[in-house]
């Protein structure tokens, strides 16, 4: 029983991160300018990117090293919306992230610089990216409330009797609300069979700017980061370097099909590296391998995915996407405000994310994190001249 044991974990946590957050990416892809087939094709071979990636970790160090797709990158496309040349400039800054992940793997002082940005400004652009994602649910009250309210109470109940399932609850409510109230037209463009699309990259300066930098650093801060942390908390010594190059690599493979990005998992990695995947944790590498093959199985299913999907308005599809969001979205305004001292960059960090104002064609984020370091060094400075004058004797 023991040995089943770690292929249960796996595969449940490929079911419960699958569920929990795939809407997430396919809305992210069609806002960016995907096709529906476009974006099942992304969402086809980010799964296959995850089981790949992480098979040749899993087995290379003989650790649970758990690979996903970037969350926050996900929730960051949804912000940034159309973007100029469409799906291939879109395409063109998933290569470039790529690029930048490999080369944080080859050159150690990139990753520590990444490492470096302060926490409460890391989490406080996150937290400027999620939110206008988890106020979704509240426009779907507001717009659409006889398909809103089902699926919300749907996601409360489940969330009070069995939390895991709240997510994929309220999906199958919405799907279930929009059956009734007539398919969307959009769904006659959707194809049940798994089929790779490819997109010609192109390369647009703004694109580069407002996604691929972001979506670098959300997805070092928010997930190779927390991820590496996760496995040292048990243990481990996370192989970083080879992650991100690995990672990085099969991420610029899959860019030209509409994959985003893959990294380190950092929920399902506590998943699959603590004890209940199996007592001994030589053993828990197992989990990561069984994770890896669901995660290919599941991809197989991303035609019926996204048909699903179609079958909902695209505000309800967002919302539930929303509800999943709400614990990330704690968490970044926890790390946000955790520093007393950092509290006014943060803020700023937040507040200029948030707004979602794109300037010379790039995105909010990117503004939001210069304007949130720039106000830390600022304050910094202005810190160091007060305590400086506090210093002076008296003349």
């Amino acid at each position: 029983m023991e040995g089943v044991r770690p292929v249960v974990a796996g595969l449940l946590s490929a079911v419960v991160g699958y569920a929990s957050s795939f809407t997430l990416v396919l809305a992210g892809l069609q806002a960016v300018g995907a096709s529906p087939a476009q974006a099942a094709s992304g969402l086809l071979v980010t799964c296959l990117g995850i089981g790949v990636a992480g098979a040749v970790l899993t087995l290379r160090h003989r650790m649970p090293v758990a690979v996903a797709w970037s969350t926050p990158g996900a929730a960051l496309l949804v912000g940034a919306g159309p973007v100029a040349g469409g799906f291939p400039s879109a395409v063109g800054a998933f290569l470039v992230c790529a690029a930048l992940t490999v080369v944080a793997g080859l050159v150690p002082w990139l990753a520590r610089v990444i490492a470096a940005i302060p926490r409460p400004v890391a989490g406080a652009m996150l937290a400027g990216i999620l939110v206008p994602l988890c106020t979704a649910p509240v426009q779907a009250l507001v717009d659409i409330p006889v398909l809103a309210v089902p699926v919300i109470v749907t996601w409360a109940v489940l969330l009070r009797y069995a939390r895991g399932w709240a997510v994929p609850g309220a999906l199958v409510a919405a799907v279930a609300a929009s059956a009734v109230t007539g398919p969307d037209a959009g769904l006659a463009d959707a194809t049940l069979r798994p089929v790779l699309a490819w997109t010609a990259p192109a390369f647009d300066l703004g694109a580069v700017v407002g996604i691929a930098l972001p979506l670098f650093l959300v997805t070092m801060a928010g997930q190779n980061v927390p991820g590496a942390a996760v496995l040292s908390s048990y243990g481990y010594q996370p192989p970083l370097r080879p992650a991100l190059v690995t990672t990085g690599l099969v991420s610029a493979a899959g860019a030209p099909f509409g994959g985003h990005q893959v990294n380190l998992a950092a929920i399902t990695a506590a998943l699959t590296a603590g004890p209940e995947a199996h007592p001994d944790p030589r053993r828990r590498w197992i989990a990561t391998l069984a994770l890896a093959g669901g995660q290919v199985l599941l991809g197989l299913g991303a035609g019926a995915a996204t048909a699903l999907v179609l079958l909902s308005p695209p505000v309800l599809v967002i919302a539930v996407a929303g509800l999943a969001l709400l614990p990330a979205l704690g968490s970044a305004l926890g790390n946000a405000v955790a520093d007393a001292a950092m509290l006014l960059p943060a803020v700023v960090t937040f507040v200029v994310t948030a707004s979602g104002v794109a300037v010379l064609g790039v995105g909010a984020a990117f503004w939001g994190l210069l304007a949130g370091l720039a106000t830390m060094l600022v304050t910094r400075q202005r810190r160091s001249r007060v305590t400086g004058s506090r210093a002076l004797p008296p003349a």
